[in-house]
């Protein structure tokens, strides 16, 4: 089969299946209709392998959009990956990694979970490592090892809910929620949810998998690999509502939503740009589930999924004209060159800002309200809308760089908007970005509740955002750019842009001691006091007796005229005596 019928008829099967999965899971969400399906795979005397599969309005929708945005990159790669020769074995890696997401999505059953888990765990290392060299092979690794934290502490989880004689985690949830053995598995399970979402202190394998191509980054950075974290601490919200893993994810969750967001300011490469704004909405969606807003996270999950797939699939048309370069300092001025891509970018950004109407609006703007009802300590509430000011920063700071000014790449360029195939795939995402998170809110919200609010905390979030876009656009104009020549700002970038040192922590932070521990095993044990004393110590005596030996043998009329002095000498001596 050739590569446009290969990749038209994914297209159309995944578009075709979504839709019904969307029409389905509105039906079972204004009926409140759950489906529980069990299927026995083998019955062997008195053991019996089932499959178990959970059908909600959650799991529907949520498989909806991961197969309309999965449709949607693969239609999009039949050009962007057009040069490639095997670009049959990259859909068929595309479509295994949305089939192990489907997996996961629907199973209420911890081995299930499992096998859905490492098949995104696999299949991302395969993808990472796409483009052979050595960057990608460094970032497929550190992605890989990662993520192999959370398979063991799924591993744990799953031997540690014998005690309960099923892994059928959705019977027992409710009724053991203060259970000591049942504590232990959801903490296993927000670890595991922690590496999957690259919470801290798992943070570096998220910017260092953009190694893989953009297709595949808009497919893990919407809907895939680093939303399985979060979706599976949906389906065990009861387990920190009335614990204090909740607490402990709020922490955890408002540092990353921080960190991620001061790094995406000081940072120049495109795609990492837009990895940490991911990173950055990941921590705001674990700390509103961790104060018991699961569906508002839910909700978040969703338009978030249509904006980040939007403004990856924009960024990718983008490094495609400039020549495969991803700094934004050589880009500018790309909004007379390419109108389309460059609206359609404005508009990601702008719904991940929060712009009033806007996909992200709808979510976010509630999950601050939320916030500001809720009873959460200052530096959480702090850290909520100071990371919301520094989303809104780094957008205008990459507007600024992008869109204005002048081309800073070459002289002689071929910018332009031709490709009919990307601007499709663009064009239908852009207007799901602009009507989704109105739809999913009429949707998810038909029992209207009221948020009663102070006139100063009720426009704390707009005025937090427009102060937020001011900085980001002001900090990096020309007339101000004295602040990046001081040396502590300077500073500040260096610990900021390097995520606060994590990818260096991670990886030989991890390598170095056991190394040096090795080193240290080698010379006391291999090389230790019985190796000095044993074959050492004669090795060494042999090569010096036969080292001087040979000096004799070299050397031989020096010897015998010094011998002969020797025996004058000895023989006046006698003749004294």
């Amino acid at each position: 089969m050739n590569l446009i019928n290969y990749c038209k008829n994914s297209f159309y099967v995944l578009f075709s299946v979504s839709m019904t999965l969307f029409i389905l899971g509105m039906k079972f969400l204004l009926n409140d209709l759950v489906y529980f399906i069990e299927w026995e795979v083998i019955s062997l005397h008195s053991v019996s392998i089932v499959m178990t599969f959970l059908f909600d309005w959650m799991s529907l929708m949520f498989m909806s959009f991961v197969l309309l945005i999965s449709s949607l990159v693969i239609f999009y790669s039949k050009e962007y990956m057009a040069e490639d020769f095997n670009i049959n074995r990259f859909i068929l890696l595309v479509l295994a990694f949305v089939m192990s997401m489907m997996l996961l999505i629907i199973s209420p059953n911890m081995i299930s979970i499992l096998l859905g888990w490492d098949g995104l765990g696999l299949v991302s290392y395969c993808l990472v490592i796409y483009f052979q060299n050595e960057k990608s092979y460094n970032a497929g690794m550190l992605t890989a090892l990662s993520n192999r934290i959370g398979d063991v502490a799924l591993l744990l989880a799953i031997a540690w809910m014998m005690n309960y004689g099923s892994w059928n985690y959705i019977f027992y949830l409710e009724i053991m929620s203060m259970d000591t053995e049942m504590l232990i598995i959801g903490g296993l399970v927000v670890l595991a949810a922690m590496t999957k979402s690259a919470q801290i202190p798992f943070s570096s394998w998220l910017p260092a998998a953009m190694a893989a191509p953009t297709p595949v980054s808009a497919l893990v950075h919407s809907s895939t690999l680093v939303t399985a974290g979060v979706y599976l601490l949906i389906r065990f919200q009861v387990l920190l509502v009335e614990s204090w893993l909740g607490s402990f994810l709020l922490l955890i969750s408002g540092l990353t939503m921080f960190m991620a967001g001061l790094g995406a300011n000081f940072e120049f490469d495109l795609k990492k740009i837009i990895a940490l704004s991911t990173l950055s909405q990941l921590g705001l969606m674990m700390s509103i589930l961790s104060i018991g807003g699961y569906k508002l996270a839910f909700f978040h999950l969703l338009t978030h999924a249509l904006f980040k797939a939007l403004l990856f699939m924009c960024a990718g048309v983008i490094i495609h004209n400039v020549k495969n370069a991803q700094d934004i300092r050589v880009m500018g001025g790309l909004m007379l060159s390419m109108p389309l891509t460059c609206g359609c970018f404005n508009i990601a950004n702008l719904a991940l800002c929060g712009f009033p109407f806007l996909a992200g609006f709808y979510s976010k703007d509630l999950i601050l309200e939320m916030v500001s009802m809720s009873y959460i300590n200052f530096f959480s509430f702090f850290l909520f809308f100071f990371s919301t000011g520094l989303t809104v920063s780094y957008s205008f700071r990459l507007v600024y760089y992008c869109m204005t000014g002048e081309f800073n790449l070459v002289s002689l360029n071929m910018l332009n908007d031709k490709s009919k195939v990307m601007s499709f795939s663009i064009f239908f995402l852009m207007v799901m970005a602009i009507l989704g998170g109105s739809m999913l809110s009429w949707l998810m919200f038909f029992n209207l509740e009221m948020i009663c609010l102070p006139m100063e905390l009720k426009m704390l979030t707009l005025f937090v955002c427009v102060l937020g876009g001011l900085i980001g656009y002001l900090m990096n104009m020309v007339s101000l750019n004295f602040f990046n020549k001081t040396l502590n700002f300077y500073n500040l970038g260096v610990f900021s842009g390097s995520m606060w040192f994590m990818p260096v922590i991670s990886t030989l932070g991890i390598v170095k001691w056991p190394l040096m521990l090795g080193m240290l095993s080698y010379k006391i044990f291999d090389q230790g006091w019985s190796e000095y004393f044993g074959g050492q110590m004669i090795y060494k005596k042999l090569k010096f007796y036969s080292l001087f030996i040979q000096e004799f043998q070299n050397n031989n009329l020096k010897i015998y005229l010094l011998t002969f002095l020797l025996w004058i000498v000895i023989l006046i001596f006698m003749v004294m005596i």
